[in-house]
């Protein structure tokens, strides 16, 4: 494991900027919807919701929610992931550089499910989701696709062991970096991935465009589609089969 100190990583931080994506579920707002009869009462709802909820902390506050999300729930963590440990850690805010990037991060994440629940079929239906693209600048980022970090480039992009990366990050935290930079292990073209360890490292309050995308799962692999503007991406089974997790996965279902 490598043996980087927040002291060695202070000296190699470098400011990072530029805009990312992220997807979430579609019904992120209307799900509410269908138990009320007016706009005025889903708010009401809404309201209600969000007092059950974890506060907002205080840099946070003037963010748009879907920026501030990530950062606010007091819940443990229920699994690790690439830049966090499991159990009450700090959150993270992950997203790419390229919107499908993002989509086939969700689209792996999505198929870890159905490789651990085989007698589950397919949905019969397109799954809708919402990307958002927000900025972000930091003069205190890492970005491990460059030297001397790139020399770690196989430990960094591991399929499974998330060690590593989830120790890179906590000593990224106490030298007080706010961006990590890494390459996307699930994006076939391995574009970058962005993690943002702060509410401090976004550059804008609200995100600047958003997209609907389509996904199918299905014995063929993935279909993504974007309906403006268009794009289509797919994805068949052995373009994740370098994870083990669903290297083994039936896709006949």
């Amino acid at each position: 494991m490598p043996t980087w100190t927040p002291g060695a990583l202070s000296r190699e931080t470098r400011p990072l900027k530029g805009e990312c994506w992220r997807l979430v579920e579609a019904q992120h707002r209307v799900s509410t919807l269908k138990l009320v009869d007016t706009l005025a009462e889903q708010a009401l709802i809404e309201d209600l919701l969000e007092e059950t909820k974890p506060p907002v902390p205080p840099e946070c506050r003037h963010l748009h929610y879907l920026l501030a999300t990530p950062f606010r729930y007091g819940a443990p963590y229920p699994r690790g992931s690439r830049f966090r440990r499991a159990g009450f850690t700090p959150g993270v805010f992950y997203a790419a550089e390229h919107a499908e990037t993002a989509v086939a991060e969700l689209a792996f994440h999505r198929l870890l499910f159905f490789a651990e629940s085989p007698d589950t079929p397919w949905p019969a239906n397109a799954a809708e989701f919402t990307a958002f693209r927000v900025a972000y600048a930091t003069a205190h980022g890492l970005d491990l696709t460059k030297r001397p970090l790139a020399a770690d480039r196989t430990i960094w992009t591991d399929s499974i062991d998330y060690a590593p990366t989830q120790a890179l990050a906590e000593k990224a935290r106490a030298a007080d970096i706010q961006t990590i930079r890494a390459e996307s292990v699930r994006d076939p073209e391995r574009r970058a991935s962005i993690a943002l360890l702060t509410c401090r490292a976004f550059a804008a309050a609200e995100p600047a465009m958003w997209q609907t995308w389509r996904l199918r799962f299905s014995a063929a692999g993935v279909q993504a589609l974007c309906t403006f503007p268009e794009t289509r991406v797919e994805f068949r089974p052995e373009v994740f089969a370098r994870d083990p997790r669903v290297a083994g996965m039936r896709w006949n279902r």
